[in-house]
């Protein structure tokens, strides 16, 4: 049986579960008895706990992305523990795939089939997501009066720029990968083997179709005033770039489908080097 789905990992991942479900059921419970307390209305709390749960949806499908993103490289339990705790998809993939390229594997279609690389890569998403949480708050004060005199009190324009600017960098970084991305490749008992994650016809009708589904739907909410749909709009679109390249796979013939602009073969030369 694969490693990272046995039975340890799903002991280890119900029980990370268990303890999130068991805070989140207590801080309900004393918060609807608080409320009761205060003479809130039982209506009144039990349509803000409904509304919260339906709300808690569109993360939740994001989420979802995220793994079947991050399963074929880690297996379902890891990534199922790592979100259900902390992290969101930009910050779990770019940390597992900077960490799985690391180890010389071509990207998160690589699976890992070692138990020091999983171990390794593991830990890599862990530290990511652990050290804003360590290093903001001895460096948050500073951060914030070296911003306030760079841009002014009264002036956010800048603010918001650079931090416009930060995520299109991030974004950009997969982007690359989606039109120039080289297929790396990995040495298995000596011998070179494709791990198929070039850059492509594929990979390239997937990011155009994902970036097409999210203008118009972003159009769309924002021409009818759908506040839920902004929230909505990423994960349908991620979703339905999935459905495109499925469905391309199995109408375009293999040769085009396949086609990668740099595939293996222009890249042994360097792995062997």
């Amino acid at each position: 049986m694969d490693f990272k789905q046995d039975g340890f990992m799903i002991i280890v991942g119900l029980c990370v579960i268990a303890v999130i479900l068991g805070q989140s059921i207590h801080f309900l419970v004393k918060a609807y008895k608080q409320g009761k307390k205060i003479g809130i209305e039982t209506s009144t709390m039990k349509s803000t706990i409904i509304s919260s749960a339906l709300f808690s949806i569109t993360p939740a499908l994001a989420i979802v992305a995220t793994i079947l993103a991050l399963a074929p490289s880690l297996g379902i339990i890891l990534p199922w523990i790592r979100l259900s705790v902390i992290g969101n998809l930009m910050q779990e993939t770019s940390a597992a795939t900077a960490a799985v390229e690391a180890l010389g594997h071509g990207g998160l279609t690589s699976e890992i089939t070692d138990h020091t690389e999983f171990t390794a890569v593991a830990w890599v998403m862990a530290l990511a997501s652990m050290m804003p949480l360590v290093v903001l708050p001895f460096v948050l004060k500073r951060l914030q009066s070296g911003m306030k005199k760079v841009t002014g009190k009264s002036d956010t324009k800048l603010v918001d720029s650079l931090s416009a600017a930060a995520f299109i960098g991030l974004i950009s970084t997969f982007i690359a990968r989606a039109i120039i991305g080289q297929d790396t490749g990995k040495v298995v008992d000596g011998v070179v083997k494709s791990n198929n994650d070039g850059a492509g016809v594929m990979s390239v009708a997937t990011l155009v179709s994902a970036v097409i589904f999210m203008l118009v739907l972003s159009k769309i909410a924002e021409k009818f005033k759908l506040r839920w749909l902004e929230n909505f709009a990423m994960p349908i679109s991620m979703f339905a770039a999935l459905g495109v390249a499925i469905i391309l796979t199995q109408v375009l013939p293999e040769s085009i489908s396949s086609l990668e602009w740099r595939p293996l073969t222009a890249c042994i030369g360097g792995m062997m080097r």
